[in-house]
């Protein structure tokens, strides 16, 4: 096997390092196999023939035309949940901040470091820094998934009274949530009774601009809104106006940028949210593994443009991964093509998810590279590629 990838941002060594001696790294992304990314933005980069593949370190993918890389049969991986415990830590750090005004007490002592009788001093100006402590107030989280959920039980272990609203709330992240989280069945429960709101939720064309001057009108005067998710999810010109008139107390944001960087009451962090050596790891290691299991046996795992689809290890004499449009028979074209080549199935495994699917065929024996330009030639076929 010879794969060559590429990194357009640094990816840390952990997880390069478990790169076998079949993956060959380029600088050139137009050459690359398969691509690691964190922030950088793809949308005007012109991938090669060869690109089956693109790993996000990390769980956001509004860097990556991952719609358009679909009709390409190029797979958009994400890594969700490998820097969670890292953006949970800086949602608190962030509700701390806003309820007591630490960066302000601390620019004081800067301000006054040469003033001999300092701690004198700083008895008579702390008043002014005063704030209020987080036990006991009301912590909103919308969106429920890997990081929201970790958030909600933090807080109730913090002593806060935590409601949670996520209408796509899985199995499994309900299973982890602290009991103690009241589940709301609508988003507007979270504006009219919490003192604090975090969002965690994708950006989407239904979430972006969800934040607005409407969603704040229904807020408690005085709430503190946080937003470690992506920066359009909240109408950050609503938001000055909220702060304001006095309606929000605090905006804190992981998202530089001139409309709200250096305003009044807006904590604004340098998108700090995964910057953990911890996080950065985490996301390395997922997002090699995913595109390992991706090309040595074609299974697909976390990804954001094709469905989860496996057939384990491949350890069958041949493998056949096929990206294509779900339309209606496609499994009868595949088995007739195969069947025509004398080539025999061991075994099919077949998801689909919107207007695209996915297909991996294990056979009894090699594939044929005609059968491959078979496959190729129908319609509905976008790549196929033998994997065995």
């Amino acid at each position: 096997m010879n794969c060559k990838y590429n990194c357009l941002n640094p990816i840390a060594s952990v997880g390069l390092g478990s790169l076998t001696d079949g993956y060959v790294r380029t600088e050139k992304f137009e050459e690359a196999d398969v691509a690691f990314v964190r922030s950088a933005k793809m949308d005007e980069l012109v991938p090669g023939k060869n690109l089956i593949a693109v790993a996000r370190a990390g769980a956001g993918v509004n860097n990556i035309p991952h719609a358009e890389y679909a009709k390409k049969g190029i797979v958009v991986f994400n890594t969700p949940g490998a820097n969670a415990n890292g953006v949970k830590e800086l949602v608190i750090a962030a509700m701390l901040l806003a309820s007591r005004d630490v960066i302000g007490g601390i620019d004081w002592v800067k301000a006054n470091a040469s003033d001999a009788a300092i701690a004198k001093s700083a008895e008579k100006a702390k008043k002014a820094f005063a704030g209020t402590e987080i036990m006991g107030k009301r912590l909103g989280v919308i969106g429920l998934g890997a990081i929201g959920q970790k958030i909600a039980n933090a807080a109730v272990d913090l002593g806060m009274e935590v409601y949670g609203y996520d209408p796509y709330l899985s199995i499994d992240a309900a299973w982890n949530l602290s009991r103690a989280v009241k589940h709301c069945k609508n988003v507007e429960t979270i504006y009219q009774e919490c003192d604090f709101i975090t969002i965690h939720v994708p950006a989407l064309d239904s979430t972006k601009g969800m934040i607005n001057a409407d969603a704040i009108a229904m807020m408690k005067t005085g709430v503190i809104v946080i937003n470690c998710a992506r920066d359009v999810l909240v109408n950050e010109a609503d938001m000055l106006a909220a702060l304001e008139s006095g309606k929000v107390r605090k905006y804190v944001s992981d998202f530089p940028n001139s409309t709200t960087a250096g305003k009044k009451n807006c904590i604004v962090i340098p998108h700090l949210g995964a910057s953990t050596e911890e996080a950065e790891d985490n996301c390395a290691v997922m997002a090699v593994k995913e595109i390992r299991d991706f090309v040595e046996n074609g299974n697909i795992t976390n990804s954001v443009n094709y469905p989860a689809c496996s057939l384990g290890v491949c350890n069958k004499a041949g493998r056949i991964a096929i990206c294509h449009k779900n339309t209606a028979n496609m499994i009868g074209t595949f088995t007739s093509i195969l069947g025509q080549a004398g080539v025999n199935i061991d075994a099919i495994a077949n998801k689909s998810r919107g207007d695209f699917a996915y297909s991996l065929i294990d056979t009894d024996s090699p594939v044929p590279a005609d059968v491959v330009k078979a496959l190729e030639a129908s319609d509905s076929v976008i790549r196929a590629r033998v994997v065995k």
